[in-house]
């Protein structure tokens, strides 16, 4: 129903489920505020929002106040609200003066400063003097874990951290203890914060009560170079901000994008910053009597141009890595296809997931935002928590609304929403099971783990089927919902990227005599035992530590590319800071080899080698946008015969800190580590 009111004089018209500050938010009126969050439950407690109603006897706080509770004139005159009258601004000065009794006003050495909200409120509503004579109010800071710094003095009880722990990351892990003055902002017990999303307290806090440690002291918002850009850590492609200092990654915090990440990032996406600069390679290594020794680009690149021209082609291999561009395989698939090999794959961890049943078999149909739409999720093979936290604080948010049945096939977990546990084995997805008969919008989240079993594709048909018989797949919903774990396998799939034989999946060519000669893009998770190892990647891990030639490339900070992230929605990572030391892009690496072996590829720049792509596949046009795939041809995949077996689900992340080698190299991560798993942590 809508509603008339006078803004200052000027007339507006809103729904009347609005609260107040929603309202003048709509009609652009800026009202200063601390405690609300759009995103978190309403507190009233810093009352910086405090308006003029006509007719009330005193300002009131206009994120409580519902437009529906405005009444008209004695006349049927429209409501009025007043937000730049001397009244306001001496009640929020009032309230301004309040806030600062106890707060420290340590602006200099605060890492918020140049950020801070009470700062910039401070401004247009601080005094230049006090009229409190007594002595500030100290209270003791709090060790919450290695990545939330706590300086509690500076807190002003806004209890937006408090909320969203409880609310959006559900581990209801800070709290408030004692009364009024005396109340402080604390972990429960004194313990160490264990979510996956604290780190968005530190965004949340609009005062520097917690900061973030890794980056304490480190530079000043004003020094840092910002680009626009997004998370490779895991499938969903949270939108992020990267900011530089000279030729390091200082900090990334998140870019909001309601369809995808809102305002959320993980832990993993926040923090692995250091790791970006650790173990890097940043020479090219050639193994001479088993030891890796630095070696110039030209020696490099002959010695791999002498063995690509003495090995049959039919005996060469590629594997590419969780974290590479489409670009860089769009190059390095045709490079091989032009000297007649197909031996190339963008599954190392050995997963059957395939595109020969189109687009729709191999992505999250539903999309991300969908999930809100959604009356029921089935959860197979599927921890959520691990492989997408901030995937699975949108199906938590969904959950809280009273909207939402969850049921979980698979290993028990604790998901920070309730679900119907029906099994751990395939058996356990039965229609007959789940009371669905009043669901319309039902999700069919199947977990990139279910890929890694031999009966994968079998599990896949059934819950295709299980999709048809809830009328989960027809024109205007597609529930069935691959949840990726890895930025780059959509990609992958949507490139073909994949080998004409089976026989040459990854696992098995790692494992071949047949594959002489295999190259690594950034593939760091799968041991190979082939005589001729090249890996071309950023970080000193696994991959490098095996490989016979070593070529140092740029890592997702360093290169702009495109990646589809698991609801097939097409982003791109822009270039923060340069490679370090004589590093190069990958797509340049694969050019100059494409060149000395005489079977040039002729592109000039990553322009044309884009403008290639499109042509090829015109699924790589629209940029964030989701080119869906055709639910009708899932009835082939559910048509299929199926013979699974009765093998429990597994996870196999199994430390969610250390997933590949950015996160391995990142010592952030491994404090993060040790305390999940209650080890000590070493200082120094």
């Amino acid at each position: 129903m809508a509603k008339k009111i006078l803004i200052n004089g000027s007339e507006f018209e809103f729904e009347d489920n609005l609260t107040l500050i929603q309202a003048l938010e709509v009609a652009d009126v800026e009202v200063p505020r601390f405690c609300y969050h759009e995103k978190l439950s309403i507190a009233g407690n810093c009352r910086m929002c405090l308006v003029e109603v006509k007719g009330a006897p005193k300002p009131v706080a206009s994120c409580h106040f519902s437009l529906s509770d405005l009444r008209p004139g004695p006349n049927g005159e429209l409501p009025e609200v007043y937000t730049n009258t001397d009244t306001v601004h001496t009640a929020r000065k009032g309230a301004m003066e309040f806030l600062l009794v106890n707060h420290p006003l340590d602006c200099p050495i605060c890492d918020q400063g140049g950020e801070c909200d009470l700062q910039d409120q401070a401004l247009h509503y601080g005094i230049n003097k006090s009229r409190y004579k007594e002595n500030k109010r100290s209270v003791e800071n709090k060790n919450i874990g290695p990545l939330v710094k706590t300086v509690m003095t500076r807190c002003i009880h806004c209890t937006r951290c408090v909320r969203f722990t409880s609310e959006v990351a559900g581990t209801e892990e800070l709290g408030a203890i004692h009364r009024g003055e005396n109340m402080e902002i604390t972990t429960y017990l004194e313990k160490g914060m264990t979510s996956e999303l604290q780190g968005n307290v530190i965004d949340l806090c609009p005062v520097g009560a917690l900061t973030s440690k890794p980056y304490e002291f480190h530079a000043r918002p004003w020094e840092l170079n910002k680009t626009e850009s997004i998370d490779v850590m895991d499938g969903i492609g949270s939108n992020i901000r990267i900011d530089s200092k000279g030729s390091e990654v200082m900090r990334i915090i998140p870019k909001y994008n309601e369809d995808i990440n809102e305002e959320w990032i993980s832990d993993k996406t926040r923090f692995i910053w250091d790791g970006l600069k650790s173990q890097r390679i940043d020479t090219p290594y050639i193994r001479e009597d088993g030891k890796l020794k630095p070696v110039s680009w030209n020696t490099a690149l002959d010695k791999i141009t002498g063995l690509m021209k003495k090995i049959e082609p039919s005996k060469i291999g590629c594997i590419a890595g969780d974290m590479v561009t489409a670009e860089e395989m769009f190059l390095m698939k045709t490079l091989l296809d032009k000297i007649g090999c197909h031996n190339y794959d963008c599954r190392q961890d050995g997963s059957n997931l395939t595109n020969k049943y189109g687009r729709s078999s191999y992505i999250f149909n539903p999309t991300i935002s969908g999930i809100e739409d959604a009356d029921a999720i089935v959860i197979i093979g599927s921890n959520p928590r691990m492989e997408s936290p901030v995937l699975n604080a949108r199906i938590r948010k969904r959950w809280l609304t009273g909207q939402l049945k969850v049921y979980h096939i698979g290993e028990d977990y604790d998901l920070t929403y309730d679900y119907k546990h029906l099994g751990t084995t395939p058996e356990s997805i039965d229609v007959n099971k789940m009371d669905l008969k009043d669901c319309n919008k039902i999700i069919w989240l199947v977990g990139d783990d279910v890929f890694l079993r031999d009966d994968g594709q079998d599990i896949l048909s059934i819950v295709a089927d299980c999709a048809q018989e809830t009328s989960s797949i027809r024109e205007d919903w597609n529930g069935l919902a691959i949840l990726h774990k890895h930025a780059s396998r959509v990609a992958g799939l949507d490139l073909g990227f994949l080998p004409k034989d089976s026989t040459y999946a990854a696992k098995h060519m790692a494992d071949s005599n047949d594959i002489e000669l295999m190259f690594l893009l950034d593939a760091d998770e799968i041991k190979i035992n082939n005589k001729y190892k090249v890996y071309i990647g950023s970080h000193g891990d696994r991959g490098a530590s095996n490989a016979d030639i070593i070529l140092p490339g740029a890592c997702y900070t360093e290169k702009n590319g495109f990646y589809m992230n698991t609801e097939g929605r097409l982003q791109q990572t822009n270039r923060a800071v340069f490679p370090p030391g004589d590093a190069k892009d990958n797509w340049r690496i694969i050019l100059e080899l494409s060149s000395r072996i005489k079977k040039s590829l002729k592109y000039k720049n990553l322009d044309e080698i884009r403008k290639d792509l499109k042509k090829n596949y015109p699924i790589f046009n629209n940029l964030n946008e989701i080119a869906k795939g055709e639910g009708s041809s899932l009835k082939i995949l559910s048509n299929r015969e199926n013979k699974p077996s009765d093998n429990k689900f597994i996870n196999t992340i199994s430390d969610y800190y250390l997933t590949n080698p950015i996160t391995r190299s990142s010592r952030i991560m491994a404090e993060c580590s040790m305390q999940k798993n209650n080890k000590e942590i070493i200082n120094g």
